[in-house]
Formats: C-alpha cells, sequence, structure tokens
C-alpha cells in the first residue's frame, strides 16, 4: 500500500484527489493547500483524508511517500524541490515552470531515468491517442502530422496576456514529442495573429525533424459561445500508405434541450464508484514506476518537459508577429 498526498486543490488537484482515492493499491493520507477554505471543500467530501496547509508539516506528518503536485505553476519548482530532497517521488503537472533556467534548476535532484520525477501529461494516457501511437509504431515512421487545438474567444477577454502558444499547443506539441520518440527538430516557424489590441488569439507553428517528419501545428481562442465550451481538438497523422485521426474533445457525448451541450470535455470520470479515463491510467503508471515496475514513458520524463519548453521558447523567438 502506497502512502500519497495530494498538493494543489484546484479543478485538477480535486480530480486527483477523487481519482486517487478509487485507485487500487494506494491509501491517500494528505490534502494540501495554501488556504483552509481549499482544504475544508475538499475533506468535506474526503473525510477520511487528514488536510494541510503547510507542506512542511504535510512532509513530516502525513507518512506519504509519493506525490501529486497540483498547485500553481509558479510554486512547482519550490514545492517539487522538497519533496525530492527528502527522497520523495513526485507525479508534477506540467509545465515544470514559466521559466526554463528555473525548471532546469531541479536537474541535480532528479534521477537519470526520471524515476522520482514523472511529469502529469493526462493526454498520453487518453485511450484515443494510445491507440494512435500504438497505430503508429506497428505501421512504421510518420511523414506528417496535422494539429488543431481551439479555444473559446472569451479567453482574450478574461485572460489578456494569454498566449495560444503556451496555453493550448503545448499539449500537441507534447503529442508530437511522443510520436517522434522525442527526437530534436532541425527547423522552427511560428505566426503570431494579433486582435486590434494586440493580444494574440491564434499562433501556427511548423516543425520540421531530421528524420523527416514534418508537424504543422495550430492553436487559438477564436470559437464562437455557438461551440463547445472547450473548444475542440483533433490531430491527424500521415505514414507511408497508411492516415489516422483522432478528435478527444469533445468527447463523442452530446445531450440536446434547448441548446446542444457536451458534456464531456476530458476523458475522466470520478465519483464515489470508481474512476475511469486517462487520469487513473497516468496515476496507475506513477505507481509502476515507482514501485520499478516500468520507466518513465517518453513524454512523462523530466527531460521531455525540459525539452518542450525549449521547443516554444524557440518558436515564441521566431514567431512572426
Amino acid at each position: 500500500m502506497i502512502k500519497c498526498g495530494v498538493i494543489g486543490l484546484g479543478r485538477f488537484g480535486r480530480l486527483h484527489a477523487l481519482t486517487l482515492r478509487a485507485l487500487e493499491n494506494v491509501e491517500l493520507v494528505a490534502l494540501v493547500a495554501r488556504r483552509q477554505e481549499s482544504v475544508d471543500a475538499l475533506t468535506a467530501e474526503l473525510p477520511e483524508v487528514r488536510g494541510y496547509i503547510d507542506v512542511e508539516t504535510a512532509i513530516a506528518e502525513s507518512g506519504a511517500t509519493a506525490w501529486i503536485v497540483a498547485c500553481t505553476t509558479s510554486e512547482h519548482v519550490l514545492v517539487t524541490r522538497k519533496l525530492l530532497a527528502t527522497g520523495h517521488s513526485v507525479l508534477l503537472e506540467k509545465p515544470i515552470s514559466d521559466d526554463l533556467q528555473d525548471a532546469e534548476s531541479l536537474a541535480d535532484l532528479v534521477n537519470d531515468d526520471s524515476s522520482n520525477l514523472m511529469l502529469g501529461h493526462i493526454l498520453l494516457f487518453n485511450s484515443e491517442f494510445k491507440s494512435l501511437r500504438q497505430e503508429a509504431m506497428n505501421r512504421g515512421a510518420l511523414t506528417h502530422l496535422d494539429a488543431v487545438r481551439h479555444r473559446p474567444a472569451s479567453i482574450v477577454r478574461d485572460f489578456a496576456g494569454e498566449n495560444p502558444l503556451h496555453a493550448a499547443m503545448v499539449h500537441d506539441l507534447y503529442c508530437a514529442q511522443a510520436l517522434t520518440n522525442a527526437e530534436e527538430p532541425r527547423n522552427f516557424s511560428c505566426q503570431y495573429h494579433l486582435t486590434p489590441d494586440g493580444q494574440i488569439d491564434l499562433a501556427n507553428a511548423q516543425l520540421i525533424w531530421p528524420s523527416g517528419v514534418l508537424g504543422r501545428f495550430s492553436a487559438s481562442f477564436m470559437t464562437p459561445t455557438g461551440m463547445p465550451p472547450r473548444g475542440f481538438d483533433r490531430l491527424e497523422v500521415f505514414g507511408d500508405g497508411w492516415s489516422a485521426r483522432v478528435s478527444p474533445n469533445p468527447r463523442p457525448l452530446e445531450i440536446w434541450d434547448s441548446q446542444a451541450q457536451w458534456p464531456l470535455a476530458l476523458e475522466i470520470m470520478a465519483d464515489a464508484t470508481g474512476a475511469t479515463g486517462m487520469m487513473i491510467e497516468e496515476q496507475r503508471c506513477f505507481l509502476r514506476v515507482i514501485s520499478g515496475q516500468q520507466s518513465v514513458p517518453v513524454g512523462a520524463r523530466y527531460q521531455d518537459g525540459l525539452q518542450v519548453q525549449r521547443w516554444m521558447n524557440e518558436l515564441d523567438r521566431v514567431a512572426i508577429r
């Protein structure tokens, strides 16, 4: 039985905690947040789990040896450093940090095989993407991939300064990294579209790998209110004599009343009766890693997180505005 704690109790932290409750061979022993109100809200759902508002106290008293870190990105490195320095294993929601140098500062604490630090990349465990990745492995090398990830136009207004390259396209870059086995691209190009007041609402990017794979990526804050509330995602790949397409968002369940609804934006379901989907598969992988049963998959290693951050920095550097 592995004792586990969750640090950061926002939307994803709550999902992690509820999913862990349904996971076999795990005892959830700590819920940690900065505010007592956040702790109280989740311990009301999980009364058997102790809550903390101080990370050091949780580390010292909870008995947890494995931790899921889902706090605000600005605290990722600080919290993860404390956990790694005390010999604990960490599943860290990406990005490692908003700053590449800050992310690189953890290097001395991370095992060479990243076995004590796995990055939270739930798309690796999405059932459609897992099937696509297996098909690519079985059918041979890719020649082209085309990824689109569009989000509501309201984001430009509600989150001024947000860049779809960092907020949306990053997920497809991680998928491309997994499909190309973390090969380093040889060419980067990028273009931004700006709103009349100078906000970036569209990023188009192209990557070319030494193996010959050409990737095209588009991410935006452009979908109108009548479209699914989380926009839509699509990934197409082409190889020698074959191609495939996955459309994981919105999930293939729609409900109609006065208007269309898309109740399943992510393949994550967790309630008192159990959990299914990509988050619990990610957690199972994390437990196998820290138990020595498997290595961290490509796309979820510490070095993979650093690589994708370097890709984004380079795309931002060469972007035409």
